[in-house]
Parts: structure tokens; sequence; C-alpha cells
């Protein structure tokens, strides 16, 4: 079997069938759709009415926001006396359209107004005291932060005694203790009274860009919904609002720069949804402050020069590009060094390198937590022994709680529950590791270790369909806390099954029940596909109903999340050659002939385990492990033995013969003859050194003549003292099937036979015949 990575959620309570019937016809949707609002928590025909109808419902009041009176008024002030006002932003996503935002919007209430967005590597996150001195010297008389500020006490107190204003405007956790700016304009800060809590910096930006102006700006709407869908904030309420009118306005962007990104990216303005900005826009916004300076950034998102704006796109998209080259690149060598036997052993991952790029640890720790299931640091160690990254957690384990109570060990640490940012000395390295396994101990991870995945129910194959998808779509856009539908779909069969991409880690796949067939695409699930095409009856799915649209045709598609396969697994992977690749995978590596595992045991890795068939007491010890016939047995009955010894779930074959015996056959009679007669007209034969030329001289191959002589030394026909050879004159008479290397290599091309030259269903039903199976 194949089990899936995730555990499955399925929506509890059971919906009451009667809600549903009478809220699909309130509100005009399918049953299917009326059941997943009810599961969402919208259970009446008024709030779905607000749900689905998003682009229909007013934005909230920004001056209900705190302070935002007082930040409109000072910035207002700057404006009249022609004060220099710079936006201090961020480098992400979300602090590059805040800061636009806010940077258009001063322009175009006649301010003076000039922009900074810090460096991830020379400034750090959030107010730097040195770019805020310089930017004082440079003549800015006011700052105004976006999607940042609330945590930067510092350097923001000691600009405020300078004489400086500061308007902090931010969506940040708020920490106990707040600086002392000016104003400080938050959705959540407890003395205000904004209805919605959930804006990104963004959002907030947008909030004040429409007081600022008095009316809402529609054509600042785009960049709100981006930093809104970049920032993972909860997409409802306002949220859902803001991002509904401002993919509207982004699939008609007059935004040069944004328009070359979107050609940049491979996306069709008309299909511009969450998902593209999630995956598409996002991701090469995010990658100019991960590799560089993002101050570009901004000029991409409000420049009017159509040149210029191409040729930002080109160089973000080439930097993007780069940063997937980073990430594939460290995540490798991260992975082998998670699979490593002392990592293996560990709860929790802390995992080093050098000279790795510090901007795309958080990603690079992402995935290893999704391949490993395990709260992961990933850190670059400089040459002064400084330990720096990032770190990514799963929801069972706060990661923030476990190295908060080390905090005074480190040199530098924030963050939340499953992602942090730390630095560390390499002498207090074994500290963190520690606290990291204290904490997993403390709350029992080993027993809540696996990640759970939402299912909202079971879609049946028949239901997979562009007119199902329609249906869903007013439930959009997905993202956090309002997450696209996730069914579970379980097909009669996968009727083709193809690995794909460069290093064929992906998988399509094609769903049956026997009636339609709809394709599937699984992401970095390349190495289930044997354990699909050995039970393609016996295959659950996961996954999220999408479309694919390829030479001008439009058809559904499931996007896989996850994939389980029941019953017992025989993969045909029959080789004729044996690389190291083939070990890499855990589990027990099984070898009929002793020379051949002695050869190979360097390939198999910690995780891995080499056993002799012969070792009667290995076999036994075996219990839940994927198993790798490596060899070709020399009898059916040696590999059935085996079967019959290991509890197996998962077999996969190889079954590797370097010369097929099959395939050469065995000497005829006359053949046999042609040896006989030489053997006594030819007198002391050095076999060690000769054979070739015998083997030549009789018109034989040099493995089916030394076959062909061991016979004869069998029954007596010759005799061989020290490697030299001579025939028997007037032999006893014997039976050459008899001897036993002739009955042994019966058995072997009979073997050979079932095993290696049989097709592969009546191979997999062979083995599982043989087995102790559960089937």
């Amino acid at each position: 079997m194949l089990a899936a990575k995730k555990h499955w959620v399925q929506p509890t309570p059971t919906v009451d069938e009667t809600a549903v019937t009478a809220l699909a016809e309130a509100v005009s949707v399918t049953p299917l759709v009326a059941r997943l609002l009810i599961t969402r928590g919208i259970t009446t025909p008024a709030t779905a009415k607000i749900f689905l109808q998003a682009d229909q419902q007013p934005l909230n009041d920004p001056l209900q926001m705190h302070d935002m009176q007082k930040a409109i008024d000072r910035i207002q002030d700057a404006i009249v006396a022609g004060d220099q006002i710079t936006v201090y932003g961020d480098y992400d996503a979300d602090g590059l359209t805040s800061t636009s935002i806010m940077v258009e919007t001063l322009d175009q209430v006649g301010a003076q107004v000039n922009y900074y967005i810090p460096d991830r590597f020379k400034d750090g996150y959030g107010p730097n005291q040195a770019a805020f001195d310089h930017l004082i010297e440079a003549g800015t008389k006011l700052f105004v932060t976006v999607d940042n500020g609330v945590a930067g006490n510092d350097v923001i107190n000691a600009v405020q005694e300078r004489g400086i204003d500061v308007v902090v405007t931010d969506h940040h956790e708020l920490p106990a203790e707040l600086p002392d700016a000016y104003a400080i304009v938050h959705p959540r800060h407890p003395e205000g009274h904004y209805p919605f809590g959930e804006l990104s910096g963004a959002g907030v930006a947008f909030k004040v860009a429409t007081a600022l102006l008095e009316e809402v700006p529609e054509e600042l709407l785009d960049l709100a919904a981006i930093g809104t869908v970049a920032d993972l904030v909860s997409l409802t309420g306002e949220n859902r609002t803001l991002v509904t009118l401002g993919l509207k306005v982004l699939q008609q962007t007059t935004r040069p720069g944004l328009s070359a990104l979107i050609k940049a990216a491979g996306l069709d303005n008309d299909q511009l949804d969450a998902t593209s900005i999630g995956f598409g826009i996002a991701p090469r916004l995010n990658a100019l402050g991960r590799l560089q300076s993002a101050q570009s950034g901004v000029e991409l998102l409000t420049t009017l020069d159509d040149e210029r704006a191409t040729s930002l796109a080109t160089t973000i998209n080439q930097l993007n590009d780069k940063r997937q080259g980073l990430v594939r690149d460290i995540a490798d060598s991260a992975l082998a060094q998670a699979q490593l036997p002392e990592n293996q052993a560990r709860q929790t991952l802390v995992i080093t390198g050098k000279d790795w790029h510090e901007g795309v640890l958080g990603i690079v720790a992402s995935r290893l937590v999704e391949a490993t299931g395990k709260p992961t640091l990933v850190l670059n160690e400089d040459a002064d022994g400084r330990l720096k990254g990032s770190g990514r957690s799963i929801d069972a384990y706060n990661l923030f709680a476990a190295i908060d109570p080390i905090r005074d060990d480190l040199v530098a640490f924030g963050g939340h529950h499953m992602a942090v940012g730390l630095t560390v000395m390499a002498d207090q390295l074994s500290t963190l590791k520690e606290a990291l396994e204290t904490a997993a101990t403390a709350n029992d991870l080993a027993a809540h270790a696996q990640a759970t995945l939402q299912v909202d129910g079971v879609l049946p194959l028949s239901e997979a369909t562009l007119e199902t998808l329609a249906a869903l779509q007013p439930l959009a856009p997905f993202g956090t806390d309002n997450p696209a539908p996730v069914f579970e779909i379980d097909p009669t069969e996968i009727t083709q099954v193809r690995a794909i991409g460069a290093d064929k880690q992906h998988l399509k796949l094609q769903l049956s029940d026997g009636t339609q067939n709809v394709d599937a695409i699984a992401f970095s699930m390349g190495t289930a596909a044997g354990a699909i095409e050995a039970s393609p009856t016996n295959v659950k799915v996961v996954g999220e109903l999408s479309a694919n649209t390829w030479n001008g045709q439009t058809k559904p598609q499931v996007m896989v999340k996850d994939l389980a396969v029941t019953g017992s697994q025989v993969i045909d992977a029959r080789t004729q050659h044996l690389t190291a690749h083939q070990f890499n995978q855990p589990g027990v590596y099984v070898f009929f002939h002793q020379n051949l595992m002695k050869r190979l045991t360097d390939y198999l890795n910690d995780h891995s385990q080499a056993v002799l068939a012969s070792d009667q007491a290995a076999l036994a010890a075996v219990t839940d492990q994927s198993v790798f016939i490596v060899d070709c047995p020399d009898t059916l009955a040696d590999l059935t033995d085996v079967l019959q010894q290991l509890p197996l779930n998962q077999v996969t074959l190889y079954l590797y013969r370097r010369e097929s015996l099959y395939l050469a056959g065995m000497p005829n009679r006359e053949q046999f003859g042609k040896l006989y007669k030489f053997t006594l007209a030819h007198h002391d034969v050095d076999i060690h050194h000769q054979l070739s030329l015998v083997a030549g001289h009789l018109h034989l191959q040099r493995n089916l003549l030394i076959f062909m002589i061991q016979v004869f030394f069998e029954v007596g026909f010759v005799k061989i003292n020290d490697g030299v050879m001579n025939g028997v004159s007037n032999p006893q008479k014997a039976d050459l099937h008899h001897a036993p290397s002739y009955q042994l290599r019966e058995q072997q091309i009979a073997a050979e036979e079932t095993l290696l030259y049989s097709k592969s269903a009546a191979l997999q039903t062979w083995v599982k015949n043989q087995a102790a199976v559960k089937n």
C-alpha cells in the first residue's frame, strides 16, 4: 500500500440536506455550493448573499481606524508646507504594493514624496536607524511607514525625539509596547473601532488613500488585491471585497509594469484570479527582495514608461528564474542532510550550510517541511560562525514558542507559530537543537506530527466537469480562510500514469469511472507512479477541480493534493542496469547472490537495509518496510520462499540479471559432442588462460562453454587439476541431465522465463499468488 501523506479530514458534523436544499433555492446555487457554504459557517440566505456578492458590499469607513484622522491631518499639513514626505516600505510583495499605493496617492494630492525600500540584507526588516538618518539628512520632514513600523520602537522613538514625525501604517501583530509615533494606523489597535482587523499592509495603505482622497480610489484596487493575496491574510470580509474588485481592475490593468509582468509570467489577463497572483505575480515581486534591493519593484508598479516597464519585468522574471534555481539546488542539499541518520532520528530539523543564499531559505524550509513533515530551520553559516536563516513549522508545533525560551542565547529572533527568522552563533547551535527537541517531546509531537488536509466531501468522478467548476466560481476568490474546495475522488481505475517534468518528479494521471475519463496532475508525486501502476483500481485521490486549456480545447482537470493506494502493490521495475538512484528509497533490499550484495551495499543509504535471501533471521525481522527484490533468483522456489516470509505491503521488482540464460538457452547435443571430441583430442588444456581460444575454436559463447565444462566435470567426462583440463578415456555412461549444473540451469531458465520475460500483469499476479499478502 501507499499511505496518504496527510490525514484527510472530512467535514463534520454531517450537513442537514434539508438545509442544503433550502439555502440552494434561496440564493440560486447548486446543492454542492450550498453544502460548501454551510460547512464554512455561512448558513443563512442573508450571510450567503453577502459572501457571494462580495463586489457589491460597501467598504468600511477608513476613519473608523485608529489614528486615521490624525494621520490624514499630519500628511495634509506636510503637503501644505511643501515638506518632503518619505514612504518607508518593505521588500515583499505586500510592502511593494503598499508603498506604490501610498506614493501614487500622495503624488496625486500634491505632496513632495519619495520612497525607500529597505534592503533585506543590509537594513533588515522594519525601520532601520541608519536608513532613517540618511533620509533625514536628505531632507525628509515626515515619514509614513507602510507594512511595517509597529515593532520599530527604538528607531521611531529616536526619530520622533529629533522632531521628525512618523506616521505608522501597519497590520502586523501589535507588541506589548508600541512606538511613540505621531500616529499609528492599524486595523486591530486596541483603542480603535475598525470592524475588520485582517487587512494586509496594502489594505491599510488603501484605506489611508481612501481617506486622503475622500473617495474609493478604484484605480488602486489592483495593487490592493495583489498585496492582500500575496500576504496570505484572510480572504473573508472586507479583504474578499477588495480582492474581488481588484481582480476586475487587474484584468483590465493600464499599468505598463503589471501588464509586462503578467506577460512575462505567461498569464492570461482574462483568466487572472487569486491563484494567478499567488503563484505568478507575487513570487516574482518577492524574488526582488530575496535576491537584491527591491527598490525597482515600486518603479515597476508605478511607471508609465512602456519600455522601462518591459525592461524591469524582464529583469524581475530572470531573478525569479534564478530564485527557483537557488531554491532547487539548496533544497536538494538540505534534503540530503535531512536524511542523515542523526536527523532521521530527530523530531525537528536544523539544517545548515555555507554559501547558501539567505533570501530563499524560508522557501527551502517549507520544502523540507512538506517532504519530511518535521518543523525545520534552514540556516546559512558565514565565515564568523554566525548562522542566519528561517524556519517553518506544522500546525501541531508552535515554532516560535519552542525557541522563545532561549531567545537570550540568540543574536536575533522573531516570528510566529508557523514561521520564524533567527540568527545564532555556531557555539549555541546545540542549545537551539535541544530546545526544539524538548518542545517536541513536551507537546507529544510524534502523536500529532502528520499534517491534516481538510476535505470538503466526496465528488463522484461523473461530477468532475466544467459545469461543476463554473458552479463553484461564486465561492472565489480563494485563499486563506476561504480555500478552494478540495474533494476526495475515488476513480474505479487509473487508466494512464505518466511521469512528467525534467526530472520526472511529477505525475500525469487519467482517472476513470468506466464511463468518464478526467485528467489529473500530481506535483512532486513522481515516486508514486510504481504503486499506482501496480494497483490501478485501488487509488484514492484528493484534489481541486480546475480547467486545462490546450490547443483551444478546455477540459476539466484535477489538481491532486494527496493520494493513497490501498492493498498490496507489486511494482514492476525490471531492469538490466542497476544505478545508485534505484537505491535511494528507504526499505529492505533483498539479494539472492552475495557477491552482488557486497558490490552494491555502498549504494544503500542509512534508511535502507541489505538482506541476503538465505538469511532467515533477517527476513523474519522485516516489518512493514517497502521491499525491493534486487536480482533474479536462480529458482522460482527461492523467490517464493522470500515472498512467503515477508509481510509485504509494497514490493518493487528490479530482478536484475547480468546475462540472460533464457536467451542463451541450453547447449544442444551437437555442441556437447564437439566439446567431448575436443577433450579427447587435446591434452593439458589450460582453461584459465586458453578458455577464449577454445570457445572460438568450437564456435561457442565463452559463458556457455564454462557451463558445458562444468557439466562434463560433474558427470566424470573431464578432469580438472589446477586449472588444467584433460578428457577421460572411456568414462562411465552418464545422463547429462542429471548433472547438478544442468538441473540448476534449467531452473534458472524457467525462473527467467517467468520473472524476466512475462508481461507485467502476469508477473504481478504470480508474485501476489506466492506472497503472504493481504489483498
